[in-house]
């Protein structure tokens, strides 16, 4: 045996090495599923923020049909601006709820990296 060569490491410093390995893997997908809970945290933020536009919308909408069934009663000449208050708003719910409904469709209040990193991970150690 030469004098200046290193023995092979044993089992346990193997064993070691593994664990650090294992350790080192946990903390990566931590640390990617901590940005992307930061990023669902925003996209469920800003679907909150269109849901209660969509809200506010729809009870303009509401207001302004039922001023309009009033108004028309009364066979005034004054009408039809309210009719068509009423069609913007209810556009502008229709375009909201699709927007968010678009939002909730296109997954961005998952966590796709972090869930197919995982199942790589998962598919390897089995």
């Amino acid at each position: 045996m030469d004098k200046g060569a290193v023995p092979p490491p044993g089992l346990l410093a193997s064993l070691a090495t593994v664990a650090r390995s294992i350790l080192g893997l946990a903390l990566s997908r931590l640390e990617l599923a901590a940005l992307e809970l930061g990023e669902v945290r925003n996209h469920l933020l800003q679907l909150v923020v269109v849901f209660a536009l969509a809200v506010v919308a729809g009870c303009f909408a509401l207001a302004y049909f039922t001023v309009t069934i009033v108004y028309l009663a009364w066979d005034a000449l004054g009408w039809k601006i309210l009719l068509i208050m009423t069609g913007a708003f209810v556009l502008a719910t229709l375009a909201l709820v699709r927007y968010a409904h678009r939002m909730i469709r296109e997954g961005k209040l998952s966590l796709t990296a972090t869930m197919a990193e995982l199942k790589s991970d998962r598919d390897m150690l089995l």
